[in-house]
Parts: C-alpha cells; sequence; structure tokens
C-alpha cells in the first residue's frame, strides 16, 4: 500500500509544481510525511523521495519561496540513511548555486542553507574521500560567497564567525572565510575612501584577527604562507601596522618548516619552486613595509634572510643564491629617494629616512654581504659538472648589477668584468645573449649620464665558442 501510495505522489507532484502554487505543492509535502512516517515507511521509499525533491527543485528555483514552505525542511527530514541526506543536501546546494542570481540576506534562506551545508559538513569523518570533502567544501564555498548584508559589514563579520565555527573540518571552506574576511576589510577601506574613523579603524582590526586566529587551523603550509602574506598587505592597506607587521612575522618564522617535498593533488613533487615564488611575492612587499622605530633598518627583510640562511636547500641547487640575487634588488629600490611603488596613507622607509647616510651605509653594508655569499657560492661550482651552472649564475649577477649597481665605483665595475669573463670562461655562455647584452650597453652609453658604460664596453671581450 505504502509503495503504491509514494509511487502516485511522485508523478502528482510535477503537475502540482507546474500548475498550482507553493501552498498546495506543501499540501502534497505533508501528505507523503504524514503517510511514511508511521512504521518509518519512509526507509523504503527514498528513491521515490529524491525523485519528488528533484521535481520540486526543478520547478521552484525562488527560494525564497521553496523554503518559506513549512514543510520543505520536515521533508528532508525524513532522509534519516545519512549517505542519502547528504546526496539531497548537495542537490538542492548545486540548484541554489546555479539558479540564485543576487546575493542574499533572507534570513529565511540563510537559515534553511546553513542547516542544509551543516549536514553535509557534519558528513565528513576520516573514511571520507579527498574527492567527496572537496566538492562538499566547493558547494560550501559557493553558499557563503552568496552571502551579502550589504553595508552591514558587522553583521556580514558575524556570519563569517559563525560559519568558521560550523565548518571547522573543511580546509577549503576556513580559506574562503580567510579571503572574504579580507575582502570586507577592503570594501570597508572603499566605502570610507582610505580615512577610516574610529570605528572603522577598529573593525578592519577585528577583521585582520579573525585572519590571524584562523590561519594556524590549516593543515597545507603554503596555504598558511600565502594567507599570512595577503593578510598583512591587507593590514599595510588598512593603515594597521602592527597587524601587518604580526602577519609578516608570522610568515617569516613558518618559512623553516616547509618540507622538501609536498602533495599535490597525491603526487609528491618538491617544493622549492612554490618557496621561492613566495619569496620573491614577500620580499616586493617587504620594499613598502615601514621599518618598526624599536627595531633596526630592514628588521624584517634581515630576519627573512637569516631565516633563508638555515634553510637547507637541496642539494644541486641554486635557488638560494638565486633570492639572494632577487634580493639585491629589492637593497637598490630600498636606496631611492622615492619608491617605485607605495600604499596610501602608510609612509615607507623612503620617507621615513629620507635618504639618511646612515640609512643607505646599513643597505650598502647587507648588499656587500649577500655579494660575497653568491661570489662563495660561485667558487664552489667550479668543478666539471658545476661549470654550466656557475656560468649561468655569474651573467645573472653581471645583469643585475648592470642594471641595479652604480658601475662608476671601482669596485663594482671590477666586478662586473670579473663575471662577464667567468661567464664565458668553460664555453658554456650563450653567444647570442652575451652579443644582446653587449648591444644593450653600447645602447644605454649613448645616454646622457651614462658615457662610463662606453669605457666598461671596451673592458668586455665577447670569447668566441672555438
Amino acid at each position: 500500500m505504502g509503495s503504491d501510495y509514494v509511487n502516485c505522489a511522485e508523478v502528482w507532484i510535477e503537475y502540482t509544481c507546474k500548475h498550482f502554487s507553493k501552498r498546495e505543492v506543501n499540501t502534497v509535502l505533508s501528505d507523503v510525511i504524514k503517510h511514511l512516517t508511521p512504521d518509518r515507511a519512509f526507509e523504503d521509499a527514498y528513491p521515490q523521495l529524491q525523485s519528488i525533491i528533484a521535481k520540486v527543485l526543478d520547478q521552484f528555483h525562488d527560494f525564497a519561496v521553496l523554503f518559506s514552505m513549512e514543510k520543505f525542511l520536515p521533508f528532508l527530514d525524513m532522509f534519516q540513511k545519512e549517505c542519502v541526506k547528504v546526496e539531497v543536501c548537495k542537490s538542492i546546494m548545486n540548484v541554489f548555486i546555479r539558479q540564485q542570481q543576487e546575493l542574499t540576506r533572507d534570513p529565511v534562506i540563510l537559515n534553511a542553507l546553513m542547516h542544509i551545508c551543516k549536514t553535509m559538513h557534519d558528513s565528513v569523518n576520516a573514511l571520507t574521500l579527498e574527492d567527496e570533502k572537496r566538492s562538499l567544501a566547493i558547494l560550501i564555498s559557493g553558499f557563503i560567497r552568496m552571502v551579502s548584508f550589504g553595508r552591514d559589514f558587522e553583521q556580514q563579520l558575524s556570519f563569517y564567525v559563525e560559519a568558521r565555527s560550523t565548518f571547522c573540518n573543511l580546509e577549503p571552506v576556513l580559506i574562503q572565510l580567510i579571503h572574504s574576511v579580507n575582502q570586507l576589510a577592503m570594501e570597508t577601506k572603499k566605502v570610507m575612501k582610505g580615512n577610516h574613523s574610529r570605528k572603522t579603524a577598529a573593525f578592519v582590526r577585528a577583521c585582520a584577527a579573525y585572519c590571524f586566529i584562523t590561519i594556524p587551523s590549516l593543515t597545507s603550509i603554503f596555504a598558511r604562507l600565502n594567507l599570512y602574506l595577503l593578510s598583512g598587505q591587507t593590514a599595510l592597506a588598512n593603515q594597521c601596522l602592527s597587524q601587518a607587521d604580526a602577519f609578516f612575522k608570522a610568515a617569516i618564522s613558518l618559512v623553516v618548516e616547509v618540507p622538501k617535498m609536498i602533495n599535490i593533488d597525491g603526487k609528491m613533487r618538491t617544493s622549492e619552486g612554490f618557496l621561492l615564488e613566495f619569496l620573491n611575492n614577500f620580499f616586493s612587499t617587504l620594499l613598502i613595509v615601514p621599518d618598526h622605530p624599536e627595531q633596526g633598518v630592514l628588521y624584517l627583510v634581515r630576519g627573512l634572510l637569516n631565516v633563508i640562511q638555515d634553510y637547507i636547500w637541496e642539494d644541486h641547487s641554486d635557488s638560494k643564491v638565486r633570492i639572494y640575487i632577487n634580493v639585491l634588488h629589492l637593497l637598490a629600490a630600498a636606496s631611492q629617494e622615492t619608491y617605485l611603488y607605495h600604499v596610501e596613507k602608510v609612509d615607507s622607509n623612503d620617507n621615513l629616512y629620507g635618504s639618511d647616510p646612515k640609512f643607505l651605509a646599513e643597505i650598502n653594508k647587507l648588499a656587500e654581504t649577500l655579494i660575497g655569499q653568491i661570489l662563495d657560492h660561485l667558487k664552489t661550482l667550479g668543478k666539471d659538472e658545476t661549470l654550466k651552472r656557475q656560468s649561468a649564475l655569474a651573467l645573472s649577477l653581471f645583469n643585475s648589477i648592470l642594471t641595479h649597481g652604480d658601475l662608476q665605483n671601482h669596485k663594482l665595475n671590477q666586478l662586473t668584468i670579473n663575471l662577464w669573463n667567468l661567464a664565458q670562461k668553460h664555453g658554456f655562455a650563450d653567444t647570442k645573449i652575451m652579443v644582446r647584452t653587449l648591444e644593450h650597453i653600447k645602447r644605454q652609453s649613448k645616454q646622457p649620464s651614462m658615457n662610463h658604460f662606453a669605457d666598461l664596453m671596451l673592458r668586455l671581450p665577447l670569447q668566441s665558442r672555438t
């Protein structure tokens, strides 16, 4: 009898959805619940019940209407078997993400979807496959992105706080929440046109605090590093200097923990490329971070260099030295009277020190130390099997000094000539590149105040391959 009834209901629901209003659909749902609750008859009718839900979702794309049917959520409660219930929740979320055009703050929709997403999240356990976790996280993140309380930023942050405690076991959702909170801080800055009031300044600090306590709970080390950097950049943009410092210091102390190999989509890969990319990005941010009045010159740059110095790099790798060469570019940029870029309303070191001779002397000292380390490394590459690497690195340092160095300085001038000769010494240099480099020097020498390049050119012989 029960099966005849539910088979009929499955067919009739489509007719009701197409030709009647939500009131009649609600009546049919109510009737199905009444028939199938006694003796848990619903347990034998899951496929038909799933089909009923699918037909209702096909016709009702307005979720405010759907969730205002008082029997819709009780109908979902009949799916007692967890795997079936999760499938139904996923199908509802899929339709919501596909069909919902506008951002929403409707409490009826939010409460219902929060309940549905919580059901999906709570189904995750130690045996859940990574693919399943990923698909659940995509749906929940999609929901989070669709929620907007307009200009009520405090309410928005409260929603993100609730979502963090509700979805704490799905890492991609936590990452999405950190991005959303940083975006909220930037929205606040935009609304205030960069001039924070006491209230909005406290609010963006609350956003920074949210990120600062959420990031350590992530397991992926590169997610943590990149989010510390991004949150630090966001704090800096909002003139929260002590918060930005805290993010950057946290990132510096985390670099030590980067493992040699990381898991990417199930395969073990070397982490060095990712670390290099992160460090270069980090150094370019550190150019505009003002020094702390109680710390030394470029204290964050020095802190990061100390960590890089102690990090155990792969054998047969020149990564550390390539970073040092990039830091020379940073130091050249840091010694300019006016920096290449700034953060609005934040005084960088160009304004703080105003090209003070002591500041410039500190930069020069640091640059000399780095060049010394690079040259020591070049010496270790003098064996047959590493001569090609030696040639490439010597040319790289040559180009850096050519672009960023003061070649009227005799010592530096002599160093560039030595590097040029070293790059060609064993026949590993690419003649085309060397010729193009000489052409570039020749062009530069024609500019006013660059005639010393003409002298330099005469001292850079081009060795033939023979």
